[in-house]
């Protein structure tokens, strides 16, 4: 199978693509600049978005795409900052959609990157993929364009919008800043605490994708995210816990607004997602819990 993986070097990419070419899988990484596999492997090779465009015939033969390319979340949210976002992720969805709406053969299968953000925030209510979608603040607005935009790939492949929740890993993404506060010894909630947090360990997105990839009856939105959110006070507790540091030191939700400003809703709101149809699907998670994704993350041996 031939697999391109838009977004292949960030967090989920480079760990999706490492599965993918443990599996025996041919792959190829679209990424902003050309770069020289660090990958031994024949069966990895890397383009960039100007040679995608110059020439599309390059992805003739793909099986599956998946697009997981995107700016960063985790920066000061200017107005400059904000259309980056927004841009970066439309963008990838456009470029890619010309792309393959131009060749002769197309991929049948889609996975277009996407965030549980679509469900809006809540502290009460419980989101699953029939929830309807809120477009109420910024980043549930990027997601309404972003998931619109991908309507544009060929309408004969099966389209997966996988909306993605906190991703857990041991080096990369938020949970290394996160769990720091603990390893000084002042961790605590932030804010009420009472705020939802709906997470999946780094392990358990790539093998959903896998499995939606070879699930013919998964179509439309997938959560991926644990079948176990918790509030931010017990997500606190529970790295407390698994690290052996005290969970004490509340930080109020007006210093997180000064210091991130708009990007504190981050940290401040959130929403209790439900991996519905992954379940309903037959899929497994190897990390269901915090407590044991926590301390796969804690363990000595090599993740992934």
């Amino acid at each position: 199978m031939n697999i391109i993986v838009c977004g292949g070097t960030g967090l989920v990419g480079s760990a999706l693509v490492k599965s993918l070419l443990d599996d025996g899988y041919t792959v190829k990484v679209i990424t902003r600049k050309p770069l020289v596999s660090h990958e031994e492997s024949p069966r990895l090779q890397y383009m960039s978005w100007n040679e995608l465009k110059q020439k599309p015939e390059l992805l003739e033969g793909t099986d599956t795409v998946v697009n997981l390319a995107g700016e960063t979340l985790n920066q000061r949210w200017t107005n400059k900052s904000k259309q980056r976002i927004l841009q970066s992720r439309l963008q990838s969805v456009a470029r890619l959609a010309q792309a393959l709406n131009a060749l002769q053969k197309k991929p049948k299968v889609i996975i277009q990157a996407s965030a549980v953000a679509a469900y809006g925030t809540s502290l009460t209510e419980t989101f699953d993929e029939k929830s309807p979608c809120r477009s109420e603040d910024f980043l549930s607005q990027v997601v309404e364009q972003w998931e619109e935009a991908a309507n544009a790939y060929p309408a004969d492949a099966r389209l997966i919008k996988l909306r993605i929740s906190l991703v857990l890993d041991r080096k990369e993404g938020a949970f290394p800043l996160m769990k720091m506060p603990y390893v000084f010894g002042i961790g605590g909630k932030i804010g009420s605490g009472h705020q939802w947090m709906s997470w999946i360990h780094i392990g358990d997105i790539v093998r959903l994708i896998s499995y939606c990839i070879h699930t013919p009856e998964i179509s439309g939105a997938v959560n991926a995210s644990s079948p176990h959110p918790m509030t931010n006070d017990q997500f606190g507790k529970t790295v407390a816990k698994v690290y052996r540091r005290p969970h004490w030191f509340s930080v109020p939700g007006i210093l997180v607004q000064k210091l991130l400003g708009e990007m504190s809703t981050l940290v401040l709101d959130g929403q209790k997602v439900i991996p519905r149809k992954a379940l309903e699907h037959g899929f497994k998670f190897n990390y269901p819990s915090l407590q044991e994704a926590l301390e796969e993350l804690r363990s000595p041996h090599k993740q992934r």
